[in-house]
């Protein structure tokens, strides 16, 4: 049964670590089943951690960006796929409730277990605009945790009845449409090597009627009803800001890993104990120094976002500079982990160790479209002042 909280009194980062215990001891589960069990959801409702980002008018936190990064981290160094998940569901939420009419937005996602799940936009889908609203058809991947939450989402162009691109504010209408997990037809397609997790199948719908006011233009000015500093940022740098805290989150809980395994252990292809290596030694210090150098770059960039976002003084330079935080830090994370898996030796190639699943996490979780590396050569040319075309901030 879905009961209310009691009112949110601990940062979001607290609330994080609440939960840690209970994400732990059921990682290897969820890893098995591809899903979250129970156990974690009611973990999450109970902190009220899918709400962080909605809109207060409707119940939600409105969290400081930088302590929702936090969060997210603190959720990833004990579980990466329940870490993706709640990234997922909070910046699709709150940015679709914050265009839609308010009394439907707060209706659809209420209570602590409130939550939506969506796959990624592409080309090969249909919205017709009619009367009241849109036939959608269409199919979606990676709807990441989508087994866990009562709504679904996907995105498409929209044309007229006749085919014709739908205009709207003199631009092709684009847009995201929201809708009940039962009215698709789910396809158990997630056999992955990370993030196993987060259940992120493949959905679809065929001609499928959606209302005007379950169809929000996300990041769309003219659309846009809530006037807190979250929602002008756009999805796209929300969500990039909580996937970076994931990959330091996995990666900080590698490198735990690893300084406690070279405080006990003895290598066969070394005559010293790992404690009294000078070469390890200088490695964790440099790959403490990496880290902590992410998360300071990540943490500086999205305060500075959200700070000229509070002023209305957000401009493409932050954006940029978040999206080169987060591009970089997803990567630098990344070869952090790699770094300590690789130190671990035989040992962390086994299921029993605690480095096999989540090696397998950072690697998924670095393919993701946030951590390429067209994103950094696209502020490259930004700050040179090259032809470029900007996108993704």
């Amino acid at each position: 049964m879905q009961n209310p909280v009691p009112p949110v009194l601990a940062s979001a980062h607290e609330r994080a670590r609440a939960v840690q215990a209970v994400l732990d001891q059921h990682g290897p589960e969820m890893d098995r089943q591809r899903e979250l069990t129970q156990e974690v959801v009611d973990a999450l409702a109970g902190q009220d951690l899918l709400r962080m980002l909605l809109p207060k008018s409707m119940g939600g936190q409105e969290v400081h960006l930088v302590d929702y990064c936090r969060a997210c981290e603190a959720l990833a160094s004990a579980d990466a796929s329940t870490a993706w998940f709640v990234n997922q569901s909070n910046v699709s939420m709150a940015t679709s409730a914050a265009s839609m009419p308010h009394k439907a937005a707060a209706a659809m996602f209420e209570g602590p277990y409130a939550g939506l799940a969506w796959g990624a936009r592409h080309d090969k889908s249909r919205a017709i605009r009619v009367d009241g609203g849109y036939r959608l058809t269409g199919t979606w991947s990676f709807a990441s945790g989508g087994r866990h939450t009562k709504w679904l989402g996907a995105h498409s162009a929209v044309q007229n009845p006749d085919g014709a691109p739908h205009v709207r504010y003199g631009r092709p209408d684009d847009r995201s449409f929201v809708f009940l997990r039962t009215e698709a037809r789910i396809i158990d397609d997630w056999h992955v090597l990370g993030l196993r997790g987060t259940g992120s199948d493949s959905y679809a719908v065929e001609d499928l009627f959606i209302p005007d006011a379950q169809a929000p233009a996300r990041d769309v000015e003219e659309e846009r009803r809530e006037q807190g500093p979250i929602y002008p940022i756009g999805s796209t740098l929300l969500y990039a800001g909580g996937f970076c805290s994931v990959t330091v989150g996995i990666a900080r809980r590698m490198l735990d890993t690893y300084v406690g395994v070279a405080r006990g252990r003895h290598s066969r292809s070394s005559p010293m104990a790992m404690a009294n290596n000078h070469a390890i030694h200088r490695e964790i210090a440099v790959l403490e120094a990496r880290l902590s150098a992410v998360r300071a770059f990540l943490h500086e960039a999205v305060g500075q976002v959200y700070d000229a976002s509070t002023n209305g003084t957000l401009d493409l330079d932050l954006r940029m500079r978040l999206r080169l935080a987060t591009t970089w830090g997803m990567n630098e994370a990344t070869d952090v982990s790699i770094a300590c898996y690789r130190g671990a030796g035989t040992m962390a190639i086994s299921e029993k160790a605690p480095f096999e699943r989540r090696f397998r996490d950072a690697m998924s979780a670095s393919q993701h479209l946030q951590g390429m590396w067209p994103m950094a050569e696209m502020v490259g040319r930004h700050l040179i002042g090259a032809e470029n075309v900007v996108q993704f901030v």
